[in-house]
């Protein structure tokens, strides 16, 4: 079957197959998620409380990340474990006996999770941010037993930052952590030694908030050259050591683990655990100062606490592309003041930007198209031959000014562009509870109702029937055929904001099919008439001679 294909059917179908097996693989075989322990190991641990030295009961839990400390990082599992909680009217935060950001809430409802519940930032298993390793295994155990004390017991925050000092009187070394929280969602921290000990502090593990779709999830440094390097969830191998260090992230779809603002001699260090999931600490010094930030990515947030932070938004191969075409649905947004709308600009935006390469390419299909009758004679004359018959077939397409790839090449090209916007739609976190109008309540979530994916399908169907094609094989031409509902099967649940942006991509191809196709009509009923014209006037001239 292949054999009988043009070059240019050929690179049809492999463009064609080429998406369809990328969404097809991706919604079939999504990212696995990392096994969270379900065996919990409950003991009893003592610890000093602040003034009082008395021994209070903690169960705890295991830790599952499989970290080579993992069995001296306990996770404090009753109330009993928070000694600060910092509020405002976005997120709750704790932080546990062992001086570690144990839990942070989302209170704003755009961001339930599926289950339409708060969003909990701090995963169950794994390291927290700001836990303290010592390398002296003495040290290390008594620090894991020994509860830090704190200055207040709870923070409101509003315009004013808040301050807490947390306190952690080991035998002969007290450890110190200042932390000053703002209401944006990032901190300043201060950790210090009364003695010169060597100590490591964690960033902690990713959030996992939602189901990943089709997105990076794992950690992140980038460096003062930068230079991004990205350890996904599944690929940790070994350990890797940075220096020159601006910022490190754990991070999912749409939210992250950060810190920042390091020493740039400061080593940062990142180890596997069981799962192969990557493990970020760094290296401190006796008086270490940096900042922190745990929350969604994003961009205005991020941009307003450290510009450096908006490098947390990475968007895979496709970052050199995606980055500015955001830039633009910002821009976009700022005039519209709605998300779907912003889309749709910025489909148009795109689409006049390729229109010429588009154009182009609609041209020469329709030209293949009124040259395929002479195509197929010149493939039944040489039958046999293939040689003399792709000469032959050359020949045509040059008398008539058609090129067998112009209609491929526009499309190949467009491909980086729709992986780029496919990106930024599926990382925006500026989606998330955007309403675009009627049902479409949340861009970042799928339609409930199914009628955009269903939309998108009818309209790739109608523009399959406008746009001209050469197919010389009847099964090739179903396969084409049921292009559009394989599609729409597996946008159902895409977002919905990446489905309204195929949805109008399609609707300006129709449109733009339909200026081609008549423009060709007109052409071709022009060249009739002057053609019964030409004969007519030879005819009148017979007469009169």
């Amino acid at each position: 079957m292949l054999d009988k294909m043009t070059s240019n059917q050929r690179l049809m179908l492999a463009v064609a197959l080429s998406i369809v097996f990328f969404v097809a693989y991706t919604a079939i075989f999504p990212s696995v998620e990392p096994k969270i322990a379900d065996a919990q190991k409950s003991q009893i641990i003592e610890l000093k409380q602040d003034e009082q030295n008395k021994k209070v009961a903690l169960t705890t839990v295991e830790e599952a990340s499989g970290h080579s400390i993992s069995v001296e990082d306990k996770m404090a599992a009753s109330a009993l474990s928070t000694i600060v909680t910092v509020k405002n009217k976005d997120f709750i935060l704790k932080i546990d006996t062992l001086g570690r950001i144990s839990s942070k809430e989302l209170l704003q409802s755009k961001y339930n999770d599926k289950e339409d519940k708060h969003s909990q930032l701090i995963s169950p298993s794994g390291t927290k941010p700001l836990f303290v390793r010592f390398l002296d295994d003495e040290i290390n155990k008594e620090a894991t037993k020994i509860a830090y004390s704190a200055s207040a017991k709870e923070l409101h925050l509003d315009e004013t930052p808040q301050k807490v000092v947390l306190t952690q009187e080991l035998s002969g070394l007290i450890v110190t952590k200042e932390l000053t929280f703002y209401a944006d969602g990032h901190y300043d921290a201060v950790v210090s030694l009364s003695q010169d000990k060597r100590y490591f502090i964690y960033l902690g593990q990713r959030p996992e908030i939602i189901e990943q779709m089709m997105t990076v999830s794992g950690a992140m440094v980038y460096t003062d050259d930068e230079l991004t390097t990205i350890i996904e969830d599944g690929d940790a191998e070994g350990r890797k050591t940075f220096t020159g260090v601006e910022l490190i992230s754990a991070f999912d779809q749409y939210s992250a683990t950060m810190m920042y603002g390091f020493a740039k001699e400061t080593n940062i260090i990142v180890e596997r655990d069981r799962n192969d999931n990557p493990v970020v600490y760094f290296d401190a010094q006796p008086t270490m100062s940096f900042s922190g930030y745990l929350g969604q990515k994003n961009y205005k947030t991020l941009e307003a606490i450290n510009p450096v932070l908006t490098n947390a938004i990475e968007y895979g191969w496709f970052t050199f592309a995606s980055k500015p075409l955001f830039q633009l649905l910002s821009w976009l947004h700022r005039i519209f003041g709605n998300w779907g709308w912003s889309i749709i600009g910025l489909t148009l935006i795109i689409r006049a930007v390729l229109y010429p390469l588009t154009y182009k390419g609609m041209v020469s299909m329709q030209k293949i198209k009124e040259i395929s009758p002479k195509i197929k004679e010149i493939q039944a004359k040489y039958k046999g031959e293939p040689q003399r018959m792709n000469a032959a077939v050359m020949d045509m397409y040059k008398k008539h000014g058609a090129n067998p790839l112009g209609g491929c090449l526009p499309m190949l090209l467009q491909i980086p562009v729709f992986f780029a916007i496919y990106r930024v739609l599926l990382n925006a976190v500026e989606l998330q509870g955007a309403p675009w109008m009627l049902w479409i309540t949340d861009l970042s979530r799928m339609d409930s109702y199914y009628i955009l994916p269903i939309l998108m399908g009818a309209s790739m169907y109608y523009q399959q029937k406008l746009t001209p094609n050469n197919f010389t094989d009847p099964m090739q031409e179903k396969v084409f055929k049921f292009l559009p509902i394989i599609f729409t099967f597996f946008f159902l649940t895409f977002p919905s904001g990446l489905v309204l942006y195929w949805f109008v991509n399609n609707l300006f191809s129709i449109a733009q099919q339909f200026v081609v196709n008549q423009q060709f009509k007109n052409a071709k009923e022009a060249k009739i008439a002057a053609h019964n014209h030409h004969e007519t006037k030879e005819i009148t001239e017979k007469k009169n001679d």
